[in-house]
């Protein structure tokens, strides 16, 4: 199953939303409507509860059951679950995520002021431990996370698989993963990064645009591999206007913008938890004109 999550990683690996209803608890068929419509447009890969699941919202039963509503919905797509917060937590989460069907983990990156290399060693040795035979991928955010500390966890955890990368440094990154091949590299910053990340060894990247326009994604990705470069880069300029809208007040849109689209797309309702907020009209007018740019070019891809 490693080989599989390998090769999963080294493609559009999808981040979804997790809707919420009335009542504001999680919307489990709008959730599962979210999962099965991008497996359908051919998305192998998912990760339930990623910051763009607003991870940090949800309670550890609500981690919980989004990976067995993903288990549910995702038919033969590789579960790659998010767990963390303290050092326990995660490794209950991870459990509790190979329990219920998950084929790895994504371990987010520790929450907390002071870190140190043996620390982050760890932490998600004490993760990859609990799940020896899950895949493991760490969710690198820090420039002051090391190849060294990376290639020291290689050693002593032999799941661990990849690494999420999502330090805006592209040669950095190609450093990194020359010095350490035997890892799979995703590019942590989506579409708006994937291009420049892939000459350095990025051979996937994360998506929430999946969520809303799988197939756009997939070809981007079809382009960076098929190295048919100047195709990619007029799709990425097509895509760019909803990751910068997204990128917007230091990311405060990230979620938003995505619900905000689903919303009008009819898929979930476009409610978020605190402390992000649903888009004010004049953001709602953009999405909407966006979302017709990227229909007419779903219907060119």
């Amino acid at each position: 199953m490693l080989d599989e999550v390998r090769q999963a990683l080294a493609s559009v690996v999808s981040v979804p939303v997790t809707p919420f209803d009335a009542t504001g608890h999680i919307d489990e068929p709008a959730y599962a409507a979210v999962v099965s419509r991008m497996v359908a447009a051919g998305i192998g890969a998912v990760t339930p509860n990623g910051n763009t699941g607003e991870f940090y919202s949800l309670s550890d039963a609500e981690l919980n059951r989004v990976v067995e509503l993903t288990a549910g919905a995702a038919g033969d797509a590789v579960i790659i679950a998010g767990v963390g917060h303290d050092t326990a937590r995660a490794v209950d989460l991870a459990g509790e995520a190979a329990r219920l069907g998950a084929h790895a983990v994504m371990v987010h990156q520790p929450v907390h002021p002071y870190q140190s290399e043996d620390g982050w060693i760890d932490y998600h040795r004490a993760v990859a431990d609990a799940v020896p035979g899950l895949g493991v991928v760490c969710y690198v955010r820090s420039p002051m996370i090391t190849v060294r500390a990376i290639g020291r966890l290689a050693e002593a955890s032999p799941n661990l698989i990849g690494i999420k990368y999502a330090v805006p440094d592209p040669p950095r990154l190609a450093e990194m993963a020359d010095e350490l091949g035997g890892l799979v590299w995703v590019c942590g910053l989506a579409e708006g990064w994937a291009p420049f990340f892939w000459p350095g060894g990025a051979r996937g990247f994360t998506s929430g645009l999946a969520v809303i326009a799988p197939e756009l994604s997939l070809a981007l990705h079809a382009r960076l591999r098929d190295g048919e470069s100047k195709e990619a880069m007029e799709l990425w300029r097509l895509l760019k206007p909803i990751e910068d809208l997204r990128a917007r007040h230091a990311g405060g849109n990230n979620v938003s913008v995505l619900k905000e689209a689903l919303a009008q797309l009819g898929v979930c309702g476009r409610d978020v938890r605190p402390p992000i907020s649903t888009l004010p009209d004049g953001e709602r007018a953009e999405v909407a004109a966006i979302i017709e740019a990227l229909r007419l070019a779903e219907g060119a891809a």
